[in-house]
This record gives structure tokens, sequence and C-alpha cells, in this order.
């Protein structure tokens, strides 16, 4: 998840580095006293970088809001011999481990992160929907390659609209001239296919599908990516059968 790119994880694509502006600290004595101040604003933009989070002091809870395990499908529904991954999580990989196969993300992060970065083409600059909930389930495949499915929920079915096709705009723009390459499978309104490689990398077949006011992202760590189109295309009313569900 992408895979999920896509998507944050094992699939997202590496997110741009941004160091919040530094602000002013009060001193006590001698000593600096240290301050964080993030922006009270809630964010509007998710083709925008997100603020750096505070470190995790604690593991994300297993479930985003009204978004839970119910809305990711069981592994059996995405192929035979897939089961669900529970995350050990740690200092590299940017959050605390809950013992448990899903984790909450924050929403504005895993929007942006899921984004293509490092394409060799211009890509569109217009800005995009924020989710409010943001639900990432890990999985392993039947040749125990890694893969997630990233549950982003919107407002309403006009936001997740707007950020599929945003998300499929910059997806097709990018080319394979890059350090990041991304070669489309097939596209549809309300699903499309495509391989995300880096260079040097393992290739992700992702797969993204819309529902309502829910948009998934699918990532799959692939040998022969190139051979999964129908595979995709196989797994898309699995997603949308449970993603959008209250």
């Amino acid at each position: 998840m992408a895979v999920a790119g896509l998507v944050a994880g094992c699939s997202a694509s590496p997110a741009a580095s941004t160091t919040p502006t530094p602000t002013p600290t009060p001193t006590s004595g001698t000593a600096p006293i240290p301050t964080n101040t993030l922006s009270t604003v809630d964010p509007t933009d998710a083709a925008q970088p997100p603020e750096l989070p505070e470190e995790a002091t604690a593991p994300p809870p297993a479930a985003a809001g009204p978004v839970s395990s119910k809305n990711l499908p069981a592994p059996a529904k995405l192929g035979a011999g897939w089961k669900t991954y529970t995350e050990p999580g740690g200092a590299e990989e940017g959050f605390l481990g809950n013992e448990t196969w899903t984790r909450s993300r924050k929403a504005h992060q895993a929007a942006f992160e899921a984004l293509p970065v490092g394409c060799g083409n211009p890509l569109p600059t217009s800005s995009l929907p924020v989710p409010k909930h943001a639900l990432q389930g890990s999985y392993r495949t039947a040749a125990n390659k890694p893969a997630t499915v990233l549950v982003l929920r919107f407002a309403d079915a006009d936001q997740a609209s707007g950020y599929y096709t945003g998300y499929q705009a910059r997806m097709a723009a990018c080319g394979d001239k890059g350090e990041l390459q991304v070669k489309q499978l097939w596209s549809g309104k309300e699903a499309a296919a495509s391989v995300r490689s880096y260079v040097g990398a393992e290739a992700f077949v992702e797969l993204s599908a819309l529902k309502g006011s829910t948009v998934a992202l699918l990532a799959q760590a692939s040998g022969k990516p190139d051979t999964q189109a129908e595979w995709a295309r196989s797994v898309v009313p699995e997603l949308q059968a449970v993603i959008d569900s209250p």
C-alpha cells in the first residue's frame, strides 16, 4: 500500500522531506526551553506534504474512527495462500507495533505518501481532498511477499471521487524515465491497476478502487507484476464489497 504508493507502508512512495519553520524558543536563565508548535488549522490539500508529526509514543489504534478490519477484505478474498500479517513497527518504520494486522494512520500523511514521488515527467499540481480517516491492513501473499491495503474514508462521495481522479492523473503522468517508474495495466472510472517500481528495487502491483465515500489502495510486491492484470481485476469486487461499509 498500496499499497499500497500507494500506498503507505510497503507500497508508499518515499515521502517528501519537510521541515517545519522553527519557532522562537523562550529561555529560562541561560538554558533554552524547546517548543514544538504544530498548526491547529485542519489540512485542506492532500497533495501538499503534512507537517512532521511528533514522535510516536504509543501504538496506533487498530481502527480509524468508523473504519475497522471489517472494511478490509479477508486474505482468502485476495488470493489463495494469502494471510494477514502483524507489522512489528519500530523506529525505522515510524510507528510502534500494536500486535494486530491493522493500524490507524494519520489521514493527511497517508493520502500524501500514497502519491507518486520521483517521476521523470511533471505531475498535475491540482489540490486533492484530505480524508477524514485512514486505516492500513498488512498481508503476506502465498509467495510470502508483503502487501497492504490502505482505506481512505472521505467526508462524502464527491471528495473520494476527487482524490481518486487526482491520484490516477498523477500515476498516468508519471512515466518510465525517472527514479520512479509507473506502468499502467488498465484503468476505469472506479478502479485502475498499475505497476510501480523504483530503480533497483522490487516492483509493486497497485490497485486503486473507489466506492461511495471511500478509496482503497492495494499494493502487492511481485516478481512478475506484468502478469497480474487479471488478478487485479478479479479483486476489485472484493474491495468494493467492504471498503465503504458503515
